[in-house]
This record gives C-alpha cells, structure tokens and sequence, in this order.
C-alpha cells in the first residue's frame, strides 16, 4: 500500500509498504478521509510543541516511520479476534490516547483517564496512509447522517468538548472566546448548546471573525482593529467575562499569538471567572501569578477527552446540534496530496483556511 513516512524534519515521502496485518482487538481500515492537525502541521516542521521530544526522539531512532494522521474517517475492511462492536463496513472515528492497561487508573475501572498508554499518530501509526491498522477500543461508529469529511473532524471536537466540560458554565454566563480555528470554532457551538448566555469571539482574521457570528456568536472581535480586551468589557458592564477560552496561543511562526492572547484572556475574565487554557505553547512563558491570586482568578486546562466525549460528538453532530461543514474549507483529492494538506493546516491565514486542510481517500 502507499503510505507517508517521515525520515526527518520537513522529510515527508510516499513510500510502498506491506499493508498491516490485522489482528486480535484490532480492525483493518481503508482510510476515508484524514487531516493533519495544527499540532502535526508544526513538528512536521521541527516547532517546538506538544510531544516534541517524543517524535524528535522517533525520528533520531527509527526513520522512516508513519507519523501523525488521528483525525480520520475510516472504513473497516477486516476484523481481528475478539471484536464484538465492529464489522466490515462500518465507518469509524478514533480517540487519539489509549490506555496502558497497567497503571492504577486502568486497573481501578478508570482507563478512560489513563495519560501513560499509546498515542495514534504519534507512538502508533495513524491514517496517513490507503489502509491502517486500529485498536476496538479506540473506535466510534460513525452515523450515516455524518459524512466522511465531518467524520474526519470528531476528534478534534472531542477535545472541544472536554474543555467546554472542564469550564463548567452556568446558565446565562458570558463567555469569550480568543481564536477562531476549529477548536474555537467548535467551543463557541458547543457552549452555546451548555447554556452559555452572551458569546463574544475575538480573532485576527475577518473570514474567522465572520465565520464565528454565522456558527452562533453574539458578536465577533477583530483584535487587528480593535483593542479585544477594552471591547469585551464594554460589552459586559465592564466586568468581563465569566469564562475565557484560550484558544490562539501558540509558535508565531505558524501565525498563532504567542502568549499575547493568554495575557488578554486574563485582563478580560471577570475577578472571580475562569480562563481555560486550550492551546499548546511549545516553551515556557512568564505568568503574573500574583495578579490571578488578587482578583481569584481559576486557570484551568482541559480534561483529557474520553471514548464518553467522542460518541457525544457523533450526537451533536449528527442533529445538527454543532456544525462542522461550514468551518471546512479546503479538500484536496488523492493521497498524493497530503504534503498541500500539511503547507495548508500550517499557514491558515495565508491560504484563508478555517480548520486543516482534509484529504480525500
């Protein structure tokens, strides 16, 4: 079969290799739909972030190896030993992090919060490949009313989810929302839909701040033209935000903010409120602590997303509670067109891109 093996850094090559062979609690995938996700897009390129030294490691011991390719949509070919909740057919999405099996929270019933197994596209082989080879456990079905693109993206609305959880927003509350990516995308609709009162986003980009007024915001803030901070309490009596999510931070080489924009979530939070830290930084920054310590200020991350979250996704999705077609802008064609789809997902603001670039199976 033809697949994308990583030899370095910015040394991506389609390569034949045997296809995988299936086994017991595993199924065999023809892979659908798949897209890089910004984290993927940034160490395929060496940036410093989440799992860095993990695939640097990979990558110094064991090139060429599959990489990357967790957000998919897959259809089963072949079912090992032992599988009972799939057959050939079927359509799937998978939850990126697996249990160990060994630790204290496998072996007390609690797998589903389990940080220390394997990683999809990361410590396993993920889709960026004709046929792939996927662990039961991982895997949701996918409803006929989804379709293979939105499919691709439940994964990361997942996440979402889990961090809107993690917020816990009462009825009524205002919430700020700082980037208009997917994930920001994808929190705005999901808190609308947990009872969020008042919504306000705040994004660099005029096709982002449109595309969140038309997905549910009550009003969109371009920070290139407006001071965000300033704006947000204006529209809240000047008391802020009851819960701020943080979704633009990040390497500027990939035109995210830095920790600009974690900053601002601070000054635009109500005393009292909660910021949620959804972006990865890649390298330490300077926090005023004692700044969150006066005015009581929660600064809280998402909780890991389970198998639980990723079916909840397949729901909402599925009545058209939250809508994934509209933040999809960019489908290419062919396996060959994964490299486009990684350059896409990595400069979204030059190619006007929404959520990463998918490719078409």
């Amino acid at each position: 079969m033809k697949a994308w093996r990583f030899y370095g850094f910015n040394d991506l090559r389609l390569d034949n290799i045997s296809p995988p062979a299936c086994r017991p609690g595993h199924v065999v995938v023809k892979v659908r739909c798949v897209q890089p996700s910004v984290t993927e897009a940034q160490l395929a390129r060496g940036i410093k972030t989440l799992a860095y030294e993990r695939i640097k490691k990979r990558l110094e011991t064991e090139a060429p190896v599959q990489l990357f390719g967790h957000e998919f949509c897959a259809e089963i070919v072949e079912v090992g030993g032992g599988v009972s909740k799939f057959k050939a057919g079927d359509r799937v999405a998978a939850r990126a992090k697996l249990p160990c099996g060994s630790c204290p929270l496998c072996l007390s019933d609690r797998s589903s919060l389990c940080r220390k197994g394997p990683v999809i596209g990361f410590d396993l082989p993920g889709c960026f490949s004709e046929l792939g080879l996927l662990p039961e456990i991982a895997l949701v079905k996918v409803d006929d009313r989804i379709s293979n693109s939105e499919a691709a993206c439940l994964q990361s609305l997942s996440d979402s989810v889990a961090a809107v959880e993690t917020a816990g927003i009462r009825v009524g509350d205002t919430v700020a929302i700082f980037g208009q990516g997917s994930m920001g995308l994808e929190c705005l609709q999901v808190a609308r839909n947990c009872c969020a009162g008042k919504i306000i986003t705040v994004d660099v980009r005029d096709e982002a701040c449109q595309k969140s007024l038309e997905l549910g915001a009550d009003a969109s803030i371009n920070a290139k033209q407006d001071d965000p901070v300033a704006a947000i309490r204006d529209q809240t009596e000047g008391n802020g935000a009851d819960v701020v999510f943080e979704c633009a931070g990040g390497s500027p080489q990939q035109g995210l903010s830095g920790s600009k924009t974690l900053n601002q979530a601070v000054d635009a939070v109500r005393s009292g409120g909660k910021v949620i830290g959804v972006s990865w930084f890649g390298e330490p920054f300077s926090v005023d602590i004692d700044l969150l310590r006066e005015r009581s200020l929660r600064y809280l991350f998402p909780d890991i997303s389970t198998l639980a979250h990723l079916e909840y996704t397949v729901r909402l999705v599925a009545s058209g509670r939250v809508q994934l077609k509209p933040m999809i802008t960019h489908v290419l064609s062919g396996i060959e067109s994964v490299p486009q789809a990684f350059e896409i997902t990595a400069n979204k603001g030059k190619y006007k891109a929404i959520s990463p670039a998918q490719v078409m199976l």
